[in-house]
């Protein structure tokens, strides 16, 4: 019996979107709206990392993102890392990091805040990075990373 190769084919131009919690793939995903994406995307999870025991990595052919989505990642998938491809080749790798202050991407999670009532941007202090906690500068109510809701 012949032994199996399996191979995902390289992308000519795009992003591969690599360390991404095996857990949070589908969130990754779905923040970044994927599912509304026409071009070439090549997922997969549950593979071995030495760092995160098991991760996922998304491929995106011709997709290259703004920083605002860099930061929807970040929210998400902190430990992410993204390998920027031209002509086949790697030619930027950058690790997703979370900026000081985050703006319309997230909700607050205080019902009574100004942001759920008025058509005002959310904006949000990062108030721990590791953790990812955030305090809204209206309310001043902090958000831990299991109750961000992207918007």
């Amino acid at each position: 019996m012949k032994d199996k190769i399996l191979e995902v084919s390289a992308i000519k131009d795009g992003t591969v979107i690599d360390h991404i919690p095996a857990n949070s793939l589908f969130k990754v995903i779905s923040i970044l709206r994927l599912e509304k994406n026409v071009g070439m995307i090549t997922f997969g999870t549950n593979l071995q990392s030495q760092k995160l025991g098991k991760k996922a990595i998304i491929k995106l052919s011709g997709i290259f993102f703004k920083d605002k989505d860099i930061n929807r990642i970040a929210l998400i998938a902190p430990e992410a890392k993204l390998n920027i491809i031209k002509d086949y080749k790697v030619i930027e790798k950058r690790v997703v990091e979370l900026p000081d202050e985050i703006t319309g991407i997230a909700k607050c999670v205080n019902p009574m805040c100004i942001t759920n009532h008025e058509k005002i941007p959310t904006k949000f202090q990062v108030t721990d990075k590791k953790d990812i906690t955030l305090r809204c500068i209206y309310c001043e109510k902090i958000t831990d990373h299991e109750h961000i809701e992207i918007i």
